[in-house]
């Protein structure tokens, strides 16, 4: 998981993700996410809320990371939720958590 977190700090260094269920929420529904991270401890709610979402848009996802890692990778408080806006990205760290699954 610790290459996770270091690729989710270089994309955010890189300004290709978008965090926080709000943020994710606009971008996905204006066409800019390739791959939805959501945490495994998010709340039931949050979780289905975002892989329903997925699902309906056909976006990639994955259930990895806890919040307070993923909001430490991202230089932010707590996230369930991180939107990857760039294709080379998404492939990237859904490629290394299928890895580790």
């Amino acid at each position: 998981m610790t290459k996770l977190y270091s690729y989710l700090g270089l994309a955010q260094r890189a300004g290709k993700l978008t965090s926080g269920e709000g943020a994710v929420e606009s971008a996905v529904r204006r066409g800019r996410v390739c791959l939805l991270i959501v945490a495994q401890d998010a709340s039931l709610n949050t979780r289905a809320k975002f892989v329903n979402m997925a699902k309906h848009r056909h976006i990639d996802y994955v259930l990895a990371g806890e919040k307070a890692q993923l909001g430490m990778a991202v230089g932010k408080a707590q996230r369930a939720v991180i939107g990857v806006l760039d294709k080379g990205f998404a492939a990237l760290i859904k490629g290394l958590v299928e890895e580790k699954n």
